[in-house]
């Protein structure tokens, strides 16, 4: 039986990141990733291995960087872990002592087991599986309608992927009057809405699948709640994901009521020597400070670092303010982004808030060739004038400029401070000085502060 210093359960963000990080901050430590699958798929390019990438093999994702530093990976599935004498035994009949214990098991898709039909050949998900996906390419290739569950980001931009494609139908259906609702205010979904239709998907919201249709156990259609009925050889359920933790609760970890471990800020479990990062390991929610059920690669390497650094004690104190739900896409050449608290989430936090809000063009002057329109929104603490959230659309700078917002949540930047911030600016990259929209949208709070 070999012992390892380190062994790691799952080899997605969260388990290369703890363990590249956690390796080169204890070169003397032996480190093991073990991992079910060979290859593994970035998550969040999955959506674009449906047209925008040449196949799955453009979105590969391994654990190279991990065994550059040092670390040694196993592909195989562990079965059976023993907290009192720190062995795991795994399905290819190896076992391992351990010292140190890290579940990064990741999520797996919900099944609609509630919609009727639900189990029919053709029902598909968009599981963190490289061949599975690699198969899924090649099955939604040959389809010429295919229905998407879900308004959520994955549905949006997988639909938004396959509509590309003149010669299929692809149609979303979303029960919520708007899709990627969670994450932005209902303006910003006005205009997410508008952008997914005229990218070709045909949108069903305020809508549900009463009924999978099939013939000879294969998906024929959908019926809808309004009684329309959608023809598909292929349902693509994207309503979400639930966080691995069996193994988990097999060994008598304590789970949240999201289904998550339950840990402290710096990953450790309710048992002494195992942690708990990424998709399967409880969040708090930056607004409400409750547990939330956030599954994002962002925020999972940024636990995996915290956890890399502190495996053999506190070496890098943790200021987390939270999670902070930092969201950004782009559909149909629109980029949508929003960082902390919206509107919605903190009226149902009972936050006083005001609104800075301003629109412009993202280069200078207007006239140059590939300017875009850039809405800026900051939400704002009257009491103090910090920035708590922020929302914006426009174009590809947008999924930095969210970033800045969001440093300045996590620092408690107070839109008193942005109005002096100091930037550079270029005609061609950024809008003009004597208008950029953060600061803009600072003053537009400070003055409502003042009323």
């Amino acid at each position: 039986m070999k012992n390892y210093d380190v062994i790691i359960i799952g080899g997605g963000p969260s388990g290369i990141i703890t363990g590249v990080t956690g390796k080169k901050q204890n070169q003397e430590k032996s480190f093991l990733i073990i991992k079910e699958e060979e290859k593994g798929l970035v998550p969040c390019g999955i959506p674009y291995v449906f047209h925008d990438l040449e196949g799955v093999v453009q979105n590969a994702m391994g654990p190279k960087p991990f065994i550059d530093a040092g670390g040694e990976v196993l592909i195989d599935k562990v079965i059976e872990i023993n907290t009192t004498q720190k062995t795991l035994k795994t399905d290819g009949k190896k076992t391992f002592q351990y010292g140190k214990l890290v579940i990064a098991t990741g999520s797996t898709p919900t099944i609609p087991k509630f919609i009727k039909g639900y189990d029919l050949d053709g029902v598909e998900y968009i599981k963190k599986s490289y061949d599975y996906i690699d198969l899924l390419r090649q099955k939604t290739d040959k389809a010429k309608n295919i229905v998407v569950i879900g308004g959520g980001f994955i549905g949006v931009e997988v639909a938004e992927q396959l509509a590309k494609f003149k010669d299929k139908k692809v149609s979303l259906v979303e029960m919520g009057n708007f899709c990627l609702y969670r994450a932005f205010s209902k303006e910003v979904v006005e205009k997410a809405d508008k952008v997914i239709k005229d990218a070709n998907v045909n949108l069903y919201t305020n809508n549900k699948i009463e009924e999978i249709l099939g013939e000879n156990r294969k998906v024929t259609g959908v019926k809808l709640t309004s009684g329309e009925k959608l023809d598909a050889e292929i349902v693509i359920a994207a309503i979400g994901y639930k966080p691995n933790s069996e193994l988990a609760k097999n060994i008598g970890l304590e789970i949240n009521s999201n289904d998550a471990i339950r840990c402290d800020n710096y990953l450790r479990t309710t048992q002494k020597d195992i942690f708990a990062v990424g998709d399967c390991s409880q969040t708090i929610g930056f607004v409400t400070g409750r547990t939330d059920n956030i599954m994002l690669a962002s925020t999972a390497t940024a636990e995996a670092r915290i956890l890399g650094y502190n495996l053999f004690g506190i070496k890098l104190l943790r200021n987390f303010v939270g999670t902070l739900s930092v969201f950004s896409t782009e559909i149909n050449g629109v980029v949508f982004a929003s960082a902390g608290a919206i509107e919605q989430s903190a009226k149902y936090a009972n936050i006083d808030y005001v609104v800075g809000k301003f629109t412009d063009v993202d280069r200078h002057p207007a006239t140059i060739a590939d300017t875009s329109t850039l809405m800026v929104k900051l939400i704002v603490s009257p009491c103090t004038g910090t920035i708590i959230g922020g929302e914006m659309y426009g174009g590809k700078s947008v999924g930095e400029l969210i970033n800045v917002v969001g440093l300045a949540i996590q620092k408690e930047v107070t839109v008193y401070e942005l109005v002096s911030y100091q930037i550079g600016t270029h005609p061609l990259l950024t809008t003009a000085p004597t208008k950029y929209p953060l600061i803009k949208a600072a003053e537009m709070a400070i003055s409502k502060i003042q009323k």
